[in-house]
């Protein structure tokens, strides 16, 4: 049973999306990836967010470049907490979609991160998830240590090398 639901619009998102899928396999998460269109597939895209739901999914990840409309729209079909990716495309390279997926109306939220941010999509979605899975958290914990270890380690490697000359 996945708990983690991956949906973008276009094979082209993938690119940026797959921060989130290496994210999920680090944690060795349960997870699916769609593609499907808030626009060309919109019954496609809502039967895939109702079944995601049924089977025990717990969180969708939405990405969406443009108008940004898929995390809306899968927002509006489920009570899952839905966290979109606004992605950078066409003229304003990203702003309008993140303007989107921010302001949607009250009464349907979507938690949004940065233009292209899958990697930290993916790790909002594993807190998420941690709250209530103890070994989980304990993952999350290790991971945000080995980033304070990777740290120290490089601004000594940096030291070191000022100090050298």
């Amino acid at each position: 049973m996945s708990q983690i639901g991956v949906i973008m619009g276009s094979d082209s998102d993938y690119k940026v999306m797959e921060e989130s899928v290496k994210v999920l396999r680090e944690f060795e998460l349960d997870f699916d990836v769609k593609i499907s269109s808030a626009h060309r597939t919109l019954e496609r895209t809502v039967d895939w967010v109702k079944a995601f739901e049924a089977q025990g999914g717990k969180l969708i990840i939405a990405a969406a470049g443009l108008a940004a409309h898929l995390p809306g729209v899968v927002a509006g079909a489920t009570t899952l907490p839905v966290i979109g990716v606004p992605l950078s495309s066409g003229a304003m390279e990203g702003i309008d979609a993140l303007y989107s997926i921010v302001q949607m109306p009250p009464g349907i939220p979507v938690a949004t991160v940065g233009i292209g941010a899958a990697r930290n999509a993916a790790l909002l979605a594993v807190q998420f998830l941690a709250v209530e899975d103890k070994p989980l958290s304990i993952k999350v914990k290790n991971y945000r240590a080995q980033m304070m270890k990777d740290i120290e380690e490089k601004d000594e490697a940096l030291q070191k090398r000022l100090s050298q000359g």
